[in-house]
């Protein structure tokens, strides 16, 4: 059996980079020696209006006298007090940098948007007035349900600014997904838009969003952004309720006071994806939290005075939290944001963009670079101007190395150093990361944690695994960034992270890991992620990763589903290099399926044995994937057992399910 986990290559930090790098290796040990006095001295870089006494306290889950575990509870700089907003925006302006563009905004339809810091203190300042006279106050929860829009950022800030705490919801979500969240915060305010632009259609959203507070006590009232106006007609409109942003704030005042808040002051609740039960809401503070985003913003992304940094991220996540709403502001980084999917109105969307505004740094999704594989088998046109581009970002997922590479060699022309990234919903920022200008890379793995953080990868009892082994993903200790608790829910909080490994104080991820020999880490997707054949536990991180190193592959996603002899067996969905002649046959996959089939299963056979062979190989057009560009392998799952898929809208293709769906009957 063959290692691709060694057969890796290696790229050491290019020396023009490092010379001008943020950080360099001895941050490793100054915060090792002291992790706390590493993030207090990291707080400094933001502006308080008054310190902190006490730089970190903690109560972890302990056993109490009927069995149970106490509730753990973390503390960061208590007794400071701050304004996010103020450090986002405010600052910047007030050391003469108001002029410096904050946000270059690119519609779906092709519209675009300039917005310097000073324009963006007025338009929040506007905003925190709105939601003053709608009667939000601190502590109130606002729902957003917006696409990717300057209204987004402008009204996210303001709530922040007043103390109220945000909670951002994908504006491609249901009623019904949008109704929990909605009802699980208590909000007294929604705010969304009459409609959205996706895949080139506008698209009606206030119907919705009704649907959404229809008969819920708290909500007061709805703010709507006009953004489709005619093109979605017969607008649903409550009076007294109903509220438009243009004859709401776009008429308010342009100043605003701003007061300061306790640094653990809940700022936003952000839903994880609720695999397992209902979505978690977890809470994340205001200054621990922006003291996180802040520093491994500077640090990891290497953040320059003439950065234009592109975290491609729909705004409801939480890597735009942190990578476009708070990181880049509190850092005064200008910054892209786009509104539509990769390949409207053309593939080579995405490049076009990169070009015009002079991106220079690129975080995006390997579900994304796997697809650009398969949209440009020789690489970006020529006719793109990559050029400005001086390093890469990959998230939501463990990347291929030969995506890596690929990603590498034709956007960041074979010199560009890749921050890798690994974090959670759970983590608030970047844990593990390679730091540009100082790590060796490895195409494939985000290498350790960062400075000021500890991870490890242990077996079932706690203990850390031998150098080569895997186990299961955990962070030692606590950190600024992390979430305090679930909403209203502090037993799940408890027991979904820190009862497993009380004993021990870790903090588990839920993430599978190995450990390389050089003591690097390599993520292998969830715990729930591993397939269990005949008692072999099978990565489908690794498996995804053999199958794209064939060059008949693009994109592949590998799921477990039933099988009556060995309990699960390895389900392969694989998007071809070279599509069939007529791609809307599905005798055509079918047949194409019959001429991959045994090349790939010797394949995995060769790379990781062969018991992984797939037992079942879909060749299909694409695969489910949300708009974050995660690959949605619950769904192929669905398909292949024949369980109803349930909700899809947040799919960026609704109709691909349906495709494989007559694809696999096809094949029967």
């Amino acid at each position: 059996m063959r290692n691709l986990l060694t057969e890796n290559r290696r790229y050491p930090a290019p020396a023009a980079f490092a010379a001008q790098a943020n950080v360099d290796g001895t941050w490793w040990d100054l915060a090792a020696a002291d992790p706390v006095a590493f993030w207090s001295e990291q707080a400094k870089r933001l502006d308080w209006a008054e310190p902190w006494h006490t730089d970190h306290s903690w109560e972890p889950a302990l056993p109490q006298s009927d069995g149970t575990l106490s509730i753990p509870r973390a503390e960061w700089f208590a007794g400071g007090r701050l304004n996010v907003a103020v450090n986002c925006v405010d600052r910047h302006v007030a050391a003469g940098r108001g002029g410096k563009v904050a946000f270059y905004f690119e519609g779906e339809p092709g519209d675009r948007r300039t917005i310097t810091y000073a324009e963006l203190e007025r338009e929040v300042a506007k905003a925190a007035n709105t939601l003053t006279g709608l009667g939000i106050v601190q502590g109130d929860r606002v729902v957003l349900y917006l696409p990717v829009i300057p209204e987004t950022i402008i009204i996210t800030l303001a709530i922040a600014r007043l103390g109220a705490v945000h909670s951002l919801v994908f504006g491609g979500f249901s009623a019904e997904a949008l109704r929990f969240r909605i009802e699980d915060t208590g909000a007294k305010l929604l705010v969304t838009t009459d409609g959205q632009y996706r895949r080139g259609a506008a698209v009606a959203v206030k119907s919705a969003a009704d649907a959404a507070v229809d008969g819920v006590a708290s909500i007061e009232h709805v703010l709507v952004v006009r953004r489709t106006g005619d093109l979605t007609p017969d607008l649903p409109w409550t009076p007294g309720r109903d509220v438009w942003w243009h004859e709401s704030v776009d008429r308010a005042p342009d100043t605003h006071q701003a007061e300061f808040f306790d640094a653990e002051t809940p700022l936003f609740i952000i839903y994880t994806s609720g695999t397992t039960g209902t979505p978690k809401g977890l809470v994340h503070s205001s200054g621990g939290y922006l003291t996180h985003a802040s520093w491994s913003h500077w640090a990891v992304f290497d953040a320059k005075d003439d950065d234009v940094h592109w975290c491609t991220a729909d705004l409801a996540w939480v890597t735009a939290h942190s990578y476009v709403h708070y990181g880049p502001l509190s850092n005064g980084t200008t910054s892209v944001i786009y509104e539509g999917t990769p390949n409207t109105p053309h593939p080579g969307r995405h490049f076009e963009i990169i070009e015009r505004y002079g991106v220079t740094t690129y975080y995006t999704a390997p579900t994304l670079i796997r697809t650009f594989m398969t949209w440009f088998k020789d690489g970006v046109p020529a006719e793109f101007d990559l050029s400005s581009i001086r390093l890469l970002g990959s998230v939501g997922e463990a990347i291929n190395p030969e995506a890596w590479v690929w990603f590498r060699e034709h956007l960041g022309a074979g010199t560009a150093p890749i921050v890798d990234t690994w974090w959670q919903s759970e983590t608030g920022a970047a844990v593990m990361a390679p730091l540009p200008g100082v790590s060796t890379l490895k195409p494939g793995s985000a290498l350790r944690a960062l400075p000021g953080l500890t991870t490890r990868v242990v077996n079932d009892a706690g203990d850390e695994v031998p150098l080569g082994s895997g186990g299961y993903l955990v962070i030692e200790g606590t950190w600024p960034g992390m979430a305090r608790t679930v909403w209203g829910n502090p037993e799940r909080y408890r027991d979904s992270y820190w009862a497993r490994f009380a004993e021990q104080g870790y903090f588990f991820s839920g993430d599978g890991a190995k450990y390389d020999d050089d003591g690097d880490i390599w993520l292998l997707g969830r715990v729930d992620d591993v397939i269990n054949v005949a008692g072999h536990r099978l990565s489908t991180i690794e498996i995804e990763s053999a199958l794209v190193s064939h060059p008949a592959v693009g994109e592949a996603g590998v799921v477990g589903v039933a099988d009556p002899t060995t309990g699960e067996a390895i389900a392969a969905f694989v998007i071809p290099a070279v599509s069939p002649a007529d791609p809307r046959d599905p005798a055509a996959w079918v047949t194409l399926r019959d001429e991959l089939t045994p090349l790939l299963r010797a394949h995995i056979a060769d790379q990781i044995g062969p018991v992984a062979k797939p037992r079942d190989v879909f060749i299909v057009p694409d695969l489910p994937k949300t708009r974050s560009g995660k690959i949605m392998r619950r769904l192929l799952g669905d398909i292949v057992d024949g369980r109803p898929l349930g909700d899809t809208t947040s799919l960026q293709d609704e109709t691909t399910p349906g495709q494989i769906e007559l694809i696999i009957e096809a094949g029967r």
